[in-house]
């Protein structure tokens, strides 16, 4: 399975935002400087991430983004989804019914596969594993000087 870029960035601009909740609401082009990243294809991700709840938008000049929530309410699962889709990885298309299948009755395949079988299973871990970690366990795990990093490098940008 491979995922977008985009994961890497939601997931990295709920940390900073989390960092810099007191300095909310922190406009896209600060963000996109923060990491250096485009900021047209940064918005995109994070408007995502806006339709789904974990953040919320700010119009106007003084305008951003924020947290709509805790980072103890938002998990790893929700980012991926709002930014890569709430689509399965594994899409079965039944090709065992193809071929030197083709000939047989329907009843032959009454069973999923399985392929099938351990694909839902190995999805179904991935997603308990991203649902049962949060921003806030992000945080904690995060390098001590990461927040004070963050804070040293937006008041430079705001100055």
């Amino acid at each position: 399975m491979r995922m977008g870029e985009g994961v890497e960035w939601g997931l990295h601009c709920c940390l900073a935002l989390a960092w810099l909740q007191d300095e909310a609401p922190i406009p896209t082009g600060r963000l996109a400087e923060l990491f250096e990243l485009p900021p047209v294809y940064l918005k995109k991700r994070l408007q995502d991430l806006v339709r789904a709840g974990i953040l919320t938008s700010v119009p106007g000049v003084k305008g951003g983004f924020r947290l709509a929530k805790a980072p103890e309410r938002i998990t790893l699962l929700e980012v991926v989804a709002a930014i890569e889709g709430r689509d399965e990885a594994f899409r079965c298309t039944e090709i065992r019914r193809q071929g030197a299948g083709a000939e047989e009755p329907p009843t032959a395949f009454a069973k999923p596969c399985g392929v099938v079988i351990a694909m839902r299973r190995a999805e179904l871990a991935w997603r308990r594993e991203l649902a049962a970690q949060t921003v806030a366990d992000l945080m904690r795990e995060a390098a001590p000087s990461a927040p004070g990093r963050f804070r040293r490098h937006y008041a430079r940008l705001t100055t």
